[in-house]
């Protein structure tokens, strides 16, 4: 298995009825970074949906720096959150940790979220290229774009070619912001694998007055979606408050891009 399968020529790929990354229009992806309970989050869906969003995005398994922090809902809160796409009639993604949770997030999510830390999980990797299921590969918070390219031929090498890269910042030596948004690898990305990329502004600027800008630059260097924290009062959130937008901020937000 040494020949490398992604090689440049585009790929398109399928979630549902709609198609990302070639010449298709953007796709967004909006939600909370946490579910927290049924209610905030099918408020979300649905005034999402009525905007215009593409699919639901909604962490229920949280990867968190400090033990201490809130770790999601897990199972509780994927039944919830698959409740909501259901009333909104939208597809759903969200992060998958580690192997023993994989037949469950299989069931019920639409695409599968493979975080910053979990991108050089190669033996998750190579998991996910034996399912028939879209895959959403965050690069890395300190990855080259060579290791980045290398994490996707990994899921490709063993079979699944549905991949959906996204850049959400990488750590460098300016704290201003909490990562640094590396936009030059959406044209890099696209043009070495074929792949669709999107661009994640929330985590890679953290700061929420950013997220508006950092979307506009996205798209106008070739990003094919954006994905973009959204929660109905992030002062009140149980994660990532500060970087999420309110929801009538996101519809001033996708009204200005559209």
């Amino acid at each position: 298995m040494n020949k490398q399968i992604l090689t440049g020529k585009e790929i398109v790929v399928s979630v549902g009825n709609l198609k990302i990354g070639g010449n298709n229009p953007p796709i967004f992806i909006a939600g909370p970074c946490s579910v927290e309970s049924r209610e905030q989050i099918l408020e979300t869906a649905l005034a999402l949906k009525k905007i215009g969003v593409h699919i639901l995005r909604g962490g229920v398994f949280k990867p968190r720096t400090s033990p201490y922090d809130f770790q999601g809902l897990e199972i509780e809160g994927l039944k919830y959150l698959k409740e909501a796409g259901n009333q909104a009639e939208i597809p759903i993604i969200t992060e998958l940790m580690d192997e023993k949770n994989l037949d469950i997030v299989l069931e019920y999510a639409d695409i599968i979220q493979i975080g910053s830390r979990n991108m050089y999980n190669y033996s998750l990797l190579k998991t996910l290229g034996n399912i028939d299921k879209p895959i959403l590969l965050k690069r890395g918070m300190s990855a080259t774009v060579r290791e980045w390219m290398m994490a996707a031929e990994y899921i490709a090498a063993y079979g699944n070619t549905n991949i959906i890269l996204c850049e959400r910042g990488i750590r460098t030596f300016e704290t201003y912001t909490r990562n640094t948004l590396d936009l030059s690898v959406v044209p890099i990305m696209k043009n070495e694998t074929g792949l669709p990329v999107i661009v994640d502004p929330s985590h890679g600027t953290g700061i929420r007055e950013l997220i508006k800008p950092m979307s506009k630059a996205a798209l106008a260097c070739g990003a094919d979606g954006l994905m973009i924290e959204v929660h109905p009062n992030p002062e009140k959130a149980l994660s990532d408050g500060h970087q999420s937008l309110t929801i009538e901020q996101y519809k001033e937000l996708f009204e200005e891009i559209n």
